[in-house]
């Protein structure tokens, strides 16, 4: 059994009620953020590289420009785990404080 369980689908459709902009896409959830520019894009990634890897969870995620787009999964769970939801909150909050500057 993984240390870390795989999250219900009642759950994961909770958390996507709970937390608008992010949806599933292939078995992960989705989030595409747009921010002003490069460099608060790249400022975002930096903040959630910091956090990502306190917690040793790691997003997938890719830039372009000012649009970071994220994935996130548990491999160790073999799919979407409460992991997953604590680091899209702190990553929603993190881009709120960003763009309202």
């Amino acid at each position: 059994m993984p240390s870390t369980p795989k999250a219900s689908d009642n759950e994961i459709e909770i958390f996507l009620a709970d937390n608008p902009g992010w949806s599933l896409n292939a078995g992960k959830l989705q989030q595409t953020y747009i921010f002003k520019n490069f460099v608060m894009a790249f400022g975002f990634m930096t903040q959630v590289a910091l956090v990502a890897e306190r917690s040793n969870h790691h997003p997938e995620w890719s830039n372009i420009y000012k649009t970071v787009t994220i994935d996130l999964t548990t491999h160790e769970a073999g799919g979407i785990s409460h992991k997953d939801f604590a680091l899209a909150k702190a990553m929603d909050r993190m881009s709120h404080q960003l763009i309202n500057e």
